[in-house]
């Protein structure tokens, strides 16, 4: 009868860390270790090929999404008429659509941030060294400016009489009220990129893989 016992105390006390249902949600025991934070400087990143790597993926996606974003918006206002255009919604899906395939291309090599707001956020919250931020904010500027240079040089006439297809004020409303909105904005597209970026990938790549993979299989019936 003791033996018993023991055995029924051995086997309840094998998985020491296992809880009962519900107290891991009273706790304050994650399911998950948070990456230490990044040092400011880190020397080994000066002399990784990965390091020069990620910033030269962002210099060209940088310029990329510059190169076409301007274009679609300085055909969108040469023309007299919205409707013969793409319009307001063919801008949105010009940038949103290149930010998609640009961060799908290489947010495994520099993580897509595409953006010197994106990168300075990551860079407060420790999830980045000093060196790789400026690095990466050098890189994106540059991008930015090689792509505007481009269209500059392809429709010179056209790139300034709409002013390169910078965003203006709309009447109405006040600097103020336009500092806020890119404020808000901003907030919005560092605070939820990844979230809505990763399930759009996940979600086409599960949709190519049923069409290319699983129809593709020959199913003989009995």
């Amino acid at each position: 009868m003791e033996s018993k016992e023991e055995d029924v105390n051995v086997g309840a006390n094998k998985f020491s860390e296992r809880q009962p249902i519900g107290t891991a949600a009273q706790s304050q025991d994650k399911d998950y270790t948070e990456p230490p934070p990044e040092p400011l400087f880190v020397p080994s990143e000066l002399t990784s090929w990965s390091f020069y790597r990620a910033g030269i993926a962002e210099f060209i996606a940088t310029f990329l999404f510059l190169y076409v974003s301007i274009l679609t918006v300085m055909g969108v206002n040469k023309s007299d008429s919205k409707c013969s255009t793409v319009g307001i919604q063919g801008i949105a899906w010009a940038f949103g659509g290149m930010i998609f395939a640009l961060v799908y291309c290489t947010a495994g090599i520099s993580g897509g941030h595409i953006n010197p707001a994106v990168t300075f956020g990551l860079f407060l919250a420790r999830k980045l060294s000093l060196t790789r931020a400026l690095y990466y904010m050098v890189m994106q500027c540059l991008g930015a400016i090689c792509g505007a240079g481009v269209v500059k040089g392809f429709g010179k006439t056209l790139y300034q009489t709409k002013g390169g297809g910078a965003n203006v004020v709309a009447h109405g409303y006040t600097k103020g009220d336009g500092l806020g909105a890119e404020i808000v904005g901003t907030f919005v597209l560092v605070y939820t990129w990844i979230f809505w970026v990763g399930p759009f990938i996940g979600a086409a790549l599960a949709a190519l893989y049923h069409q290319v993979v699983i129809r593709a299989i020959p199913f003989k019936s009995k």
